[in-house]
């Protein structure tokens, strides 16, 4: 996407051409993680148990990755902005190497202290010889994915998000193909999981790194680039980031616990209903994806009245979808409660859930967009406020006063009061901040000496 694409080019269609290859990934990857859990399932409950057990480290190792993607990300693209290719491409290779090098090290600390973490989240002794076999090529798959994220990055960040969608796809096909290939017919068992990860992410990686070499996109000499200066700049975005995906795993934690009280019928309830939003907001997890390279890019170029017509785009977008998602599961609910529910209180429980929870994924849409841009704005602090306050002062509050007032009923207005407080209260941050840009711009112009 070239400099003069978002200056002379509709918003709204630059917006679109960059969201919906996202948007393939982001669907291809659910479904790859569904397939791989029934393809495990299928040798029994230990082996599916050993894979619940690495789901919090894997929210680690995520979290860590997905920061330095979006430091990455708003860097890259504002220098680009800038005009600065050649700064671009410098950071491209240092992303890789500090992202890759951290990564290696997290996974290290994972091996070597896997006992104590085992034992720590309540493995039993009949579990450690499938840990034992699995988290070895677990982790190597963890690895390889964060490399083959950091190109996804790397090409996102240079306006093509085709290719990286396109990779989503063709690494999650490639392991869904090997998965039965690599359990049942070469009897690996467990591990021919990881194994099957391992070879998708290898392919999708030398495809990535060998486009966005010969694209130039990709390089790295110390002489080019002030690397402590552009270390800096990383740790800077990519730590807040780090914090804002970390913390939704927390707050879930607290949630479910609360919910768990109502005993297992809720929890059902809940779960499904879980499943229900991260459906309906998959198109919203595309655009968070999708909007930081052009916002860092209009950033970069100076263009922060575009970046507010941009962001103005994409919020209207949300809040139109999101209200037609949610009026689709109200009018649906009394089909499809019965249908997943597998029984009448677990339905009851979901009816309700249908009734009140979708109503708010407009505003938690909102939330999860400001996120993403005052990130790419250059504001993380600001961007890890925006999560703190919408899970610690507005969800988990609004959720524990619904609860003791009326119950799970309760509980789920309190899902929808606290998502639309938060929602509100990260429109009102990120226009904050955006102004405070602008009044700096509009100094920086006024101070320079006149030629």
């Amino acid at each position: 996407m070239s400099a003069t694409y978002l200056a002379d080019q509709s918003l709204s269609r630059a917006l679109f051409s960059m969201t919906w290859p996202m948007l393939f990934g982001v669907v291809a990857l659910m479904s790859f993680q569904l397939v791989d859990s029934v393809f495990i399932s299928m040798l029994g409950m230990q082996p599916l148990a050993a894979l619940g057990f690495t789901l919090p480290m894997q929210q680690l190792l995520i979290g860590v990755q997905i920061g330095i993607g979006i430091a990455s990300t708003a860097l890259i693209s504002r220098a680009i902005g800038a005009g600065k290719p050649e700064r671009a491409k410098q950071l491209g290779g240092l992303v890789v190497i500090v992202g890759c090098c951290v990564s290696l090290v997290l996974c290290a600390l994972i091996w070597l202290l896997r006992i104590p973490l085992l034992t720590a989240l309540g493995a039993d002794v009949e579990l450690l010889p499938y840990t034992e076999s699995y988290w070895l090529p677990w982790l190597a798959s963890a690895w390889l994915g964060a490399f083959l994220y950091f190109a996804n990055s790397i090409s996102r960040a240079h306006g093509d998000t085709r290719l990286p969608g396109l990779m989503m796809v063709v690494t999650s096909v490639i392991n869904v193909l090997l998965d039965p290939l690599f359990i049942f017919t070469f009897g690996w068992g467990l591990p021919g999981a990881a194994y099957a990860t391992v070879v998708a992410c290898m392919v999708g990686s030398v495809i990535m790194y060998a486009r966005i070499i010969k694209r130039h996109w990709l390089a790295f000499e110390p002489s080019k680039l002030p690397i402590r200066a552009a270390l800096r700049d990383i740790v800077n975005i990519s730590i807040p980031a780090m914090l804002s995906q970390l913390m939704p795993g927390a707050a879930a934690l607290l949630a479910t616990r609360l919910v768990a009280g109502f005993g297992g019928a809720a929890i059902a309830a809940w779960t499904l209903g879980s499943r229900l939003e991260f459906f309906s907001i998959v198109i919203v997890l595309a655009l968070t994806m999708a909007l930081p390279p052009m916002v860092g890019r209009l950033l970069g170029a100076q263009q922060l009245a575009r970046v507010r017509s941009l962001v103005n785009i994409a919020v209207r977008f949300v809040i139109g979808l999101q209200v037609f998602v949610a009026v689709f599961w109200l009018a649906s609910r009394g089909v499809l409660a019965p249908t997943l529910a597998p029984d009448s209180q677990t339905e009851a429980y979901l009816m309700s859930y249908m009734l009140w929870v979708p109503m708010s994924y407009a505003a938690l849409g909102v939330c999860m967009l400001m996120v993403s841009v005052c990130n790419a704005l250059g504001l993380p602090l600001r961007a890890v406020w925006i999560s703190v306050l919408r899970l610690f002062v507005c969800y988990l509050p609004a959720i524990w006063l619904g609860a003791i007032w009326a119950g799970m009923s309760g509980l789920y207005i309190g899902v929808l009061l606290g998502n639309l407080a938060a929602g509100l209260l990260s429109w009102q941050l990120y226009r904050r901040g955006l102004l405070h840009l602008q009044q700096a711009a509009h100094l920086t112009i006024s101070t320079k000496p006149s030629t």
